[in-house]
C-alpha cells in the first residue's frame, strides 16, 4: 500500500517552508512516527514523522526545495518490520558481507551532513570530522551536533598545566597580514523573518520608549529568603522573569491599551494575557507565549520559561509555541545590556525590556546609598497608546518590583 508523506498544515501566518534535510532515503525502513524529513520555516523547524511502519519508496521534493502546506513530498510502502524489515535487514547484512571490504567513508574527503547539521557546524565553528556521525553511510545529523555542544557545554576548557592562559591555541588560524577575508552564507528563513518584521514594525507603527529605573532590592532578598525550599518543592529556581510577567499583568489589567492591537480600522482588546518571553536560540531570537498567564502560579511561570529555553536550543519549539501573544518580555539584561530600545512585535502594542542589575549611588531619605539598580524600557505603539498610559503602566511595574507583596495580594 503506497503512502503519501504531506507537509503538515501551516498556521495562517506561515505561506511555506523549506526542506532542510531527508533523514531517511529511498529503500530506507521507516518506524512509525519516525522523523524522516525536516522542513524551515520563518518561525520553527518542525520534523514529518512517518505515518506507519513501512519503506520510503520515492522523494519528490529535493533538499532546499520550498514547499507549501499540504504538498505531497515523498512517498513510502506501508510495510511491517517485523517480517518485511527484518528481511530488508538480513538483506542488506548478507550483501555486506559478500561484497568486498569498502574503505571508510572519511578516507575519501570530508564527510556528508545534513543541511541543519551544517549549519550549527559553521555557526559554531566546529571541525566536521571530530564529530561522531549516526546517520545511514556516516551522514552527520543535526542530533550528531547537537550531542557534541551539549558536551562542550558541560566540560570546562583544560589548560596544560603551567602555561599561561594568554597562550592556548586560538580558535581559528591566524589571518595572513594583509588579506581581507570575507564569507558569504545564505539567510536562514528565521533570520530573514526577524528582519521583516522588524522593519514591518518600524514602518506600520508608531514607535516610542520611555523608562525608568526600579531597586531590585526586595525582590533579591526575597528570593535569598526563599531560593532553596521554592527549588526544592518545585524542581526550578526562582528567577526574576516571574516577578516581572506578575507586574505586567497588573500592569496590562489597569492599562488595556497595551494588551491591545490594531487590526485595520479596529482596536482589538484582548480580554486574556498571553505573554511573549524573548529567548535566545542557536538560529535567532525566538518568541515562545505563556498563555493565559494571569492564571500561572510563579512555579508553573518559571518551569514553562525553563522548558522553553531547553526547546529553543535544541531546535524543538514548535509553531503552536510561537504563535499569537498579547505583550512581550525580553531581557538583554543577561548578556549585559545595561540600557536599550525593544522593538515592537506586531501586531502588538508594547514590549518591555529588561536590563542588567548594577549598584549605583540613589537617594533615599535624603541619603546616599548604594542599591541594585535595573534600567527598564517600555516602546510602545503610539497610534494606541498614549505618553500617559505608557508612563503610568512602567510606574506600575516599577512598585509591583520594589514591594513584592503586592503581587501576592494583589493591590
Amino acid at each position: 500500500m503506497s503512502i503519501e508523506l504531506k507537509v503538515p498544515v501551516f498556521p495562517e501566518s506561515v505561506t511555506d517552508g523549506t526542506i532542510l534535510s531527508w533523514n531517511r532515503q529511498p529503500g530506507d525502513t521507516v518506524k512509525r512516527d519516525e522523523p524522516v524529513v525536516e522542513i524551515e520555516t520563518d518561525k520553527v523547524v518542525f520534523e514529518v514523522p512517518a505515518p506507519r511502519d513501512g519503506v520510503l519508496e520515492e522523494i519528490l521534493e529535493k533538499e532546499g526545495a520550498v514547499v507549501q502546506s499540504g504538498q505531497v513530498i515523498g512517498r513510502m510502502r506501508e510495510q511491517s518490520l517485523d517480517a518485511g524489515g527484518a528481511a530488508a535487514e538480513r538483506k542488506e547484512t548478507v550483501e555486506a558481507e559478500s561484497a568486498p571490504a569498502a574503505p571508510p567513508a572519511k578516507a575519501s574527503g570530508t564527510p556528508f551532513a545534513t543541511p541543519a547539521a551544517r549549519r550549527l557546524i559553521e555557526e559554531n565553528g566546529l571541525d566536521i570530522n571530530a564529530i561522531p556521525a549516526s546517520g545511514r553511510g556516516d551522514r552527520v545529523l543535526k542530533e550528531d551536533v547537537l550531542a557534541v555542544l551539549d558536551k562542550a557545554e558541560k566540560t570546562p576548557p583544560q589548560t596544560p598545566a603551567g602555561t599561561p592562559a594568554s597562550s592556548a591555541a586560538p580558535v581559528e588560524a591566524a589571518v595572513a597580514a594583509g588579506e581581507r577575508p570575507e564569507k558569504r552564507v545564505p539567510m536562514t528563513r528565521l533570520r530573514a523573518r526577524i528582519a521583516e518584521r522588524l522593519l514591518e514594525a518600524q514602518h506600520n507603527a508608531a514607535i516610542l520608549t520611555t523608562f525608568n529605573e526600579i531597586n531590585m532590592q526586595p525582590v533579591m532578598d526575597l528570593r535569598a529568603r526563599y531560593r532553596d525550599s521554592f527549588e526544592k518543592r518545585y524542581g526550578v529556581r526562582l528567577g526574576f522573569m516571574s516577578f516581572f510577567v506578575k507586574a505586567v499583568i497588573e500592569g496590562l489589567r489597569q492599562f488595556p491599551q497595551l494588551n491591545a492591537s490594531i487590526d485595520g480600522n479596529d482596536v482589538v482588546y484582548h480580554g486574556f494575557f498571553d505573554i511573549g518571553i524573548a529567548v535566545s536560540s542557536p538560529r535567532g531570537l525566538v518568541v515562545p507565549i505563556l498563555r493565559d498567564a494571569d492564571s500561572m502560579a510563579m512555579a508553573d511561570i518559571e518551569i514553562q520559561i525553563r522548558d522553553y529555553a531547553g526547546k529553543a536550543r535544541e531546535g524543538t519549539l514548535t509553531l503552536e509555541d510561537i504563535t499569537g501573544g498579547t505583550f512581550s518580555i525580553t531581557n538583554g539584561g543577561v548578556f549585559g545590556s545595561l540600557l536599550s530600545t525593544p522593538i515592537l512585535n506586531p501586531p502588538q502594542s508594547g514590549i518591555l525590556g529588561m536590563h542588567k542589575i548594577q549598584e549605583r549611588p540613589v537617594a533615599e531619605n535624603g541619603e546616599i546609598v548604594i542599591r541594585p539598580m535595573m534600567y527598564v524600557a517600555l516602546s510602545y505603539d503610539h497610534r494606541l497608546v498614549d505618553g500617559r498610559e505608557a508612563v503610568q503602566f512602567l510606574v506600575t511595574v516599577k512598585d509591583m518590583i520594589e514591594d513584592p507583596a503586592r503581587l501576592m495580594l494583589g493591590v
